[in-house]
């Protein structure tokens, strides 16, 4: 989770991926995050499951981030490219292409995620 000087294919990047959205929308129910989407009100109750999922976020958040990276390393990008989703209209759809792209054969990151340990 840790490891950004690797890369990873487009699967190894978009089956966790999914994953992780599926995981947390079923965390969000199991703590009752859920209250935002069923009143479009939001209140800040500090309990023990808002505290957790909080925590949750937080790793997930952590988790994506490198693993974005080490998708940009397979392409040969810094994984300072993540921040091209910071320009208007076109930022995210230059990301999400930026993502979708094939791997290339030679980069600065030869080793891919799976042979780090």
């Amino acid at each position: 989770m840790f490891v950004f000087s690797a890369s990873a294919t487009r699967k190894q990047f978009w089956v966790p991926y999914f994953g992780i959205i599926i995981i947390t929308i079923l965390m969000a129910y199991a703590t009752g995050s859920t209250e935002y989407l069923r009143t479009e009100k939001f209140n800040l109750q500090l309990t023990g499951a808002s505290i957790t999922f909080g925590i949750y976020l937080l790793v997930v958040w952590l988790a994506n981030f490198t693993l974005t990276a080490r998708r940009l390393h397979d392409t040969n990008r810094s994984n300072w490219w993540i921040f091209i989703q910071l320009v208007p209209l076109i930022g995210a759809i230059w990301y999400l292409v930026l993502l979708l792209l094939p791997s290339k054969a030679e980069t600065r990151w030869p080793k891919n995620q799976s042979e780090v340990h």
